[in-house]
């Protein structure tokens, strides 16, 4: 068997690359799948706006259940955002609202909540009700970045140049070399 190999071999050597594939594969997945950040996700993939949502209120019964979270409804709030960003990251912006508004109403401070709330509430069709969310979250913390730069988008894709223009200048200003500042500079230049 000096210069062939037999039939085993090569369907071992077939399922030895196709292991060590799926091994990378998996080691891998995470550093290549994008983070679901308001800031890098594109304006032109907004969905169509769906109906309206009731006031905001703390909902009578928990909004996760089996069917959008899995059997065990959590109250860590830490775990409750990283479920709400699986579902924003799938596109599941109602369930993913429904996740930023209970840790809201549990009391989180956390302004990057008050930010994927706004923007979440906006791909809904809820532009106004996103923008009053970020309002709040800009008095929380008025140096956090990424909130203005949301604020400059949703004011932007609503017409509200003026406010845009101001939100996104006041993004820039906070830190003009970071990725965020960057993509708040091209939106301000990008303005009519």
């Amino acid at each position: 068997m000096s210069g062939k190999r037999s039939g085993t071999f090569w369907i071992g050597m077939a399922f030895f690359q196709l292991a060590f594939g799926l091994s990378v594969f998996a080691a891998t997945r995470a550093y290549y799948l994008p983070e679901p950040s308001a800031a890098r996700v594109n304006p032109a993939a907004v969905k169509p706006a769906l109906p309206a949502w009731q006031e905001r209120s703390t909902p009578a019964s928990p909004p996760f259940g089996p069917a959008t979270m899995g059997p065990s409804i959590n109250a860590d709030p830490v775990e409750l955002a990283r479920q709400a960003d699986a579902l924003f990251g799938d596109g599941q912006y109602e369930q993913a609202a429904q996740g930023y508004q209970q840790l809201v109403n549990m009391g989180s401070g956390n302004v990057n909540i008050y930010n994927n709330l706004g923007i979440t509430l906006h791909y809904l069709g809820r532009s106004n009700e996103a923008l009053q969310w970020l309002d709040e979250g800009v008095a929380l913390d008025p140096t956090y970045q990424r909130i203005w730069l949301t604020l400059g988008f949703i004011n932007g894709q609503v017409g509200n140049l003026q406010q845009a223009r101001a939100a996104l200048t006041q993004a820039v200003e906070l830190d003009p070399d970071s990725e965020v500042g960057e993509s708040a500079a091209g939106m301000l230049a990008n303005l009519p």
